[in-house]
């Protein structure tokens, strides 16, 4: 073969080759919107199940970015945006919305205790709950110890440092795990998790018990961790 019909063949085949790999060159992937529009979506359904308009979700999410967020870092978005509130106005709105989120939480926590009550009896019919030394017998009433009675719930963080500063003053107190579900271990982690001295369980100035429905009970406004007394017959945040 003379180099001319060489140098065509070649030719001919590079051009080929370009043309069958041009398809995949033009079916090149463009960025996607994808993400940001499921991350909008989602702030969106948050907002709305908290009753918050986007933009108020949005200010929450940028105050907890910041102090507030470092110091209180489990805060829920309306206890955030009621205590950091730029007007009275804004202030009686947040307490509202959190009064009614509350009530419906409240409505929901003695249905499902309810329903916790009736699985137990038919489970395990005529057997005792495992309860810690210290808690007093589910329905014997909220007649107090004479000393504070502390009450808090996992994941929050507001609650152990509660108990932290107590146990620091030396302050003996009755603590009362509400969500426990009855499960020791569960107490014993978490006490664990907030640093509570073993030494003061043992000798009984502090004591770990579950809640078993007591808080609920009390009726007293107001989040948790709730350290309480019971003055003249009625218990009263302190």
């Amino acid at each position: 073969m003379t180099l001319r019909p060489m140098l065509a063949a070649v030719l001919l085949s590079v051009s080929l080759g370009a043309s069958a790999q041009s398809p995949v060159t033009n079916a090149r992937v463009v960025p996607s919107q994808v993400q940001p529009n499921t991350d909008a979506a989602l702030d969106e359904r948050l907002a709305r199940d908290w009753g918050l308009q986007p933009e108020e979700w949005a200010r929450y999410r940028q105050l907890m970015q910041g102090p507030l967020g470092v110091y209180s870092p489990n805060l829920d978005p309306l206890t955030a945006l009621g205590i950091e509130a730029r007007t009275d106005e804004e202030r009686r709105r947040y307490a509202e919305l959190q009064v009614q989120a509350e009530a419906r939480r409240v409505g929901k926590t003695l249905a499902y205790q309810r329903a916790y009550d009736a699985a137990w009896q038919r489970l395990f019919p005529g057997q005792p709950r495992v309860s810690l030394p210290g808690a007093n017998a589910q329905g014997a009433g909220n007649t107090g110890s004479g000393r504070l009675a502390v009450f808090v719930k996992a994941d929050c963080a507001l609650c152990a440092q509660r108990v932290q500063q107590l146990q620091a003053a030396g302050t003996a107190f009755d603590l009362y795990m509400v969500g426990s579900r009855q499960d020791d271990a569960r107490i014993r982690q978490w006490a664990t998790q907030a640093g509570i001295d073993p030494a003061r369980v043992r000798a009984r100035t502090i004591t770990l018990n579950h809640d078993a429905g007591r808080w609920l009970s009390l009726g007293l406004p107001g989040n948790l961790p709730a350290v309480v007394r019971e003055v003249n017959g009625q218990w009263q945040r302190q």
